[in-house]
């Protein structure tokens, strides 16, 4: 006997919507309090979306649980599988000393903390979420950051901040495939209109990255190498997206940016270097002062190329692994796929969430092989014994990082387990459908509902998943485009990455800032809230208002 989703349990929308609300409000009010650890306020915000998920949504109790075990699994697998593995290699790295060349490396190029922001948190940021995604950018430059000396709060936010315009075609475009098969939209389209979207953001973000880091003044002194970074990734975010294809729009890009800053800086330097080490509006060290340029002393050729051969270890293998063909192959005989017994197609989705009733599918697929987490503990393995460690110093790193993650595995399963249970319940379409009820400014909050989205799942596919088909069916009864609106929800998405705790974790983990989550999501929150209602405007200038609705057409 299937079970159907109720989105109006309680016969009223508005009480609906604020029952559904609870754990995401719980979550969110306890994380910022920072009077309670992530991982107890995740726990406790799991138990509050069983009992709502139970009492109010009429999910059997036995669903309920089964839906969170899942949950929780697909937590661990893959999510904090690879941040588990980037610790690890980044600890080899600290262990070995490579670390502190790599630091200074970096310096080489530029000692201006403003500009290694630029650098690092965005164009090689987006590096990564293009070749891999999931936490993994966030993971990668919140430890280099803190590497670089940057403050924990610095280290933490910005990342989060940088990672935002690149996501929608994070590990090779798989939000845009999520996207196309839940709506039967062509991969293309979407792509294309996601280019026509984002690319004003990629601009738009450096500027702010920099901004929210060294203030007005401080963004002002450096805004040439700021709109050299920003124009040389969001042309070919743009090119590459309508032209070429959307799986490798963020690698292209990405690579293209990083190439042309450091050629900048070769010919052009601040006039004033900042050297503060910490957000310039928290700052009362007296550290945040702007002194002359001083040389430093450079490793050699030879020692920079040892530091960054881990780094490049992990780009060669997770491209590879990125790659459809890899996943294809090594899936055929390295998967283990469960459909979970009381679970799968037991729950039934209904209209007007979609077209017709549809079984809901609980199947753990348990791809070992082809995890962006296994890619990059390959990567680190590899990179280990380059760098001398013997395979007995490798386990003995391997259980110290274990334990030094292990309250932050909890958190990100727990997270996973509520992601997984609101959207088997009905509870996150319900929170959808309030959205949709807004008519002629549906362009605007169905842009939030993406937001939305991530913000409740931590991955832009996952919202695509939740909400594409919805954004399709209400705007085609709204008369409006719905590659346009489908398009949004995964624009508007990114910026919900900021905030979502999976990824406030992930950040306070490769920063090692365990407890201080409420910080940085503090921080963030009205940085996420104010770029995410701008994507919302670009979204309703497109469908309104020309020349923006000659956007609103088919890719070439």
């Amino acid at each position: 006997m299937t079970w159907e989703q109720v989105y109006n349990p309680l016969g009223s929308m508005a009480g609906s919507t604020i029952v559904a609300a609870l754990p995401v409000l719980v979550l969110l009010i306890l994380i910022a309090s920072n009077k309670v650890k992530a991982h107890i306020a995740a726990i406790i915000a799991l138990i509050v979306a069983n009992l709502v998920a139970i009492f109010a949504f009429t999910m059997p109790a036995e669903l309920s649980l089964r839906a969170t075990v899942l949950g929780a699994v697909t937590g661990f697998f893959p999510i904090g599988w690879i941040v588990l593995n980037v610790i690890f290699l980044y600890r080899l790295t600290v262990e070995t000393g490579a670390f502190d060349v790599l630091k200074t490396a970096i310096g080489g190029v530029t000692n201006d903390r403003r500009l290694q922001l630029l650098l690092v948190a965005f164009s090689f940021g987006a590096f990564f979420e293009g070749a891999s995604g999931f936490g993994t950018p966030v993971a990668v430059t919140g430890a280099i950051l803190i590497g670089l000396g940057f403050s924990p709060l610095a280290a933490s936010g910005l990342s989060l901040i940088a990672n935002t315009a690149p996501v929608a075609f994070g590990a090779l475009g798989t939000p845009i495939q999520g996207l196309a098969q839940v709506t039967g939209l062509d991969p293309y389209l979407l792509g294309a209109m996601v280019g026509r979207q984002l690319p004003f953001f990629s601009l738009i973000v450096p500027f702010w990255l920099i901004w929210a880091f060294a203030g007005w003044r401080g963004m002002l002194q450096i805004w040439p190498a700021i709109l050299v970074c920003g124009i040389s990734f969001a042309v070919p975010q743009f090119v590459i997206s309508n032209y070429i294809n959307p799986w490798i729009v963020d690698v292209g890009a990405s690579l293209i940016s990083m190439a042309c800053l450091i050629g900048f800086l070769k010919i052009w330097r601040p006039r004033e270097v900042w050297t503060s080490p910490a957000l310039r509006s928290r700052d009362v060290s007296g550290e945040g002062r702007i002194v002359p340029r001083e040389p430093e002393t450079r490793p050699s050729n030879n020692q920079v190329w040892m530091a960054l051969l881990p780094w490049i270890i992990v780009c060669v293998v997770l491209l590879v692994w990125g790659t459809r063909w890899f996943k294809t192959a090594v899936n055929a005989w390295a998967t283990w796929n469960y459909p979970v017994p009381g679970l799968d197609k037991m729950i039934t989705k209904v209209p007007p969430v979609v077209a017709k009733p549809t079984p809901e599918g609980a199947v753990f697929s348990f791809t070992w092989l082809s995890y962006t987490g296994t890619g990059m503990l390959i990567a680190a393995i590899i990179a280990g014994f380059l760098m001398g460690f013997s395979p007995g110093r490798l386990v003995k790193a391997y259980g110290g990082t274990i334990r030094v993650c292990a309250y932050s595995l909890i958190t990100i399963s727990a997270m996973l387990a509520i992601g997984t249970l609101t959207r088997l319940s009905g509870i996150d379409a319900t929170l959808g459908l309030a959205f949709a009820t807004t008519g002629v400014l549906y362009p605007f909050f169905g842009t939030l509902l993406g937001w939305l989205g991530v913000a409740l799942t931590g991955s832009d596919t996952a919202s695509n998943v939740l909400f594409g088909n919805l954004q399709k069916i209400t705007s085609q009864q709204l008369g409006l485009s719905p590659i346009l609106m489908s398009a949004a929800n995964s624009s508007g998405g990114v910026m919900g990455k900021m905030i979502d705790a999976q990824s406030i974790v992930v950040a306070s983990t490769a920063t090692n800032w365990f407890g201080h989550e409420g910080s940085i999501l503090r921080f963030v929150f009205w940085h996420s809230i104010a770029l995410a209602c701008l994507v919302g405007i670009l979204v309703m200038l497109q469908a309104y208002v020309w020349p923006f609705t000659a956007m609103v057409v088919a890719a070439p």
